[in-house]
């Protein structure tokens, strides 16, 4: 019957041996990682680098770790090498041997000092010790949880600083492009509302670029697993880089097209001016020889209209495209507008002269149609194409006597059309 040990029977000679290869087999495999998180680029960048906030937290826990982590892995080492020492003396090792074996390899055979605890850890182990026994499982069980935390925080701060402060010099680099040209057109902190973006956005890319290299574990999205960096900022910023880029463009484009609406402007608001001005003299002239009285006013030009126009002029010369645009989009309309209402209005005083040219147009129609009718010589008619003429030939005329006088003659002569006799012409005295 097997002697009992602290934990349970006392290992046998093949058991002892299958757990050498095993323990060899896993320190081969911790050593491994062991060093290659000692070489890790984030590990050697967060040992170096001037950290802040969370990561500066952070990373004073996990170096704790990793210290640890070493500790415990030079008592794993030390004891797996008593081991390995203590069963080579013989081939068959002796009771005493296999006890001494059996507390190394699978009791609590192993001392740690209290000191290697990292103190997130301490406090899950109960009160401070100055010195520790512990089995080589739960030792390897302890390291197991340090690399894990370990790696997780250099693998994030390693992946965040991939990925953000290099885009974020991109970034800052196309914002710069970008402020060149707007200060090219004016478009300046004070002078135009991009312009003040343009400085926020310069001031947050540089912050947000700082911030990613001292505190890179505030960026790192750790669900959903297995984690990735947030870039939501960096987006959001590269999104108000576009809008600023439209708003430069819109403005560049006003800048470049300014010039061209100006003087559309200035020829849309003297042709309303002119149209005007012909509006009243023809008012004038329909008063002198037309009578009516429902002849409408005209008014005077848009000095308003004129005011705005002059405003643009000096937004333009003193590049204040920001203030020019809306203005010549306004203007533009109600230029458009006024010559609209001058040329209506035009229309609507000279209506009485033009009744009055199809009036005389018409009288002239059916005197020459008299004539091809062989009447000309009619005294009836004459006498009604003498009264409609006297009519529209006088000042100021009539229009409603001589539209009756008009109709008067053209049924006379309808009337005589349709009474003359069908052959030559015959003398009706």
């Amino acid at each position: 019957m097997a002697v009992a040990g602290r934990s349970g029977p006392v290992m046998g000679r093949e058991d002892v041996d299958r757990a050498l290869v095993r323990l060899a087999a896993e320190h081969e495999a911790i050593e491994s990682s062991l060093l290659s998180l000692q070489d890790h680029s984030g590990r050697r960048l967060l040992e170096g680098a001037e950290l802040t906030g969370v990561t500066k937290e952070r990373w004073a826990a996990t170096d704790a770790a990793i210290t640890a982590l070493w500790t415990h892995f030079e008592a794993y080492t030390d004891a797996l090498g008593t081991a390995r020492e203590l069963r080579a003396r013989r081939r068959w090792p002796t009771q005493t041997e296999l006890r001494e074996l059996t507390e190394l390899l699978r009791d609590e055979g192993v001392t740690v000092t209290g000191a290697a605890l990292p103190d997130h850890a301490r406090s899950l182990t109960g009160p401070a010790r100055l010195t520790e026994r512990l089995s080589l499982e739960q030792i390897l069980g302890r390291m197991n949880a340090w690399y894990d935390q370990a790696m997780e925080t250099v693998a994030a701060a390693d992946s965040v600083w991939s990925a953000l402060p290099a885009r974020i010099d991109l970034l800052a680099a196309e914002t710069q492009r970008v402020r060149s040209l707007a200060h090219s057109i004016g478009v300046r902190p004070g002078a135009h509302p991009a312009g003040d973006d343009l400085e926020a956005l310069v001031a947050d890319l540089t912050e947000l670029r700082a911030q990613a290299v001292s505190d890179p574990l505030s960026f790192w999205a750790a669900t959903p697993p297995p984690g990735r960096p947030d870039t939501s900022r960096y987006e959001q910023a590269g999104r108000r880089l576009e809008d600023i880029r439209r708003e430069v463009e819109a403005v560049l484009h006003v800048r470049d097209d300014a010039e061209h609406r100006l003087a559309r402007l200035r020829d849309v608001l003297s042709r309303a001016d002119r149209t005007l001005t012909e509006a009243r003299s023809a008012r004038v002239e329909v008063l002198s020889k037309i009578l009516a009285s429902d002849v409408p006013a005209v008014s005077g030009p848009a000095s308003a209209l004129h005011e705005q126009l002059a405003a643009a002029e000096d937004f333009a010369r003193t590049t204040q495209w920001h203030r020019l645009s809306p203005l010549l989009d306004s203007l533009e309309q109600h230029a458009d507008d006024e010559l609209l209402r001058a040329r209506e209005s035009l229309t609507a005083v000279t209506a009485p002269l033009a009744v009055r040219a199809e009036l005389r147009g018409r009288l002239d129609a059916y005197r020459a149609k008299v004539a091809r009718l062989g009447l000309a010589e009619d005294p009836l008619l004459i006498e009604r194409y003498d009264q409609a003429r006297r009519l529209l030939w006088s000042a100021p005329c009539d229009l409603a006597a001589a539209d009756r006088a008009v109709r008067r003659y053209q049924d006379a002569v309808a009337e005589s059309g349709a009474q003359r006799p069908q052959g030559p012409p015959q003398d009706r005295r």
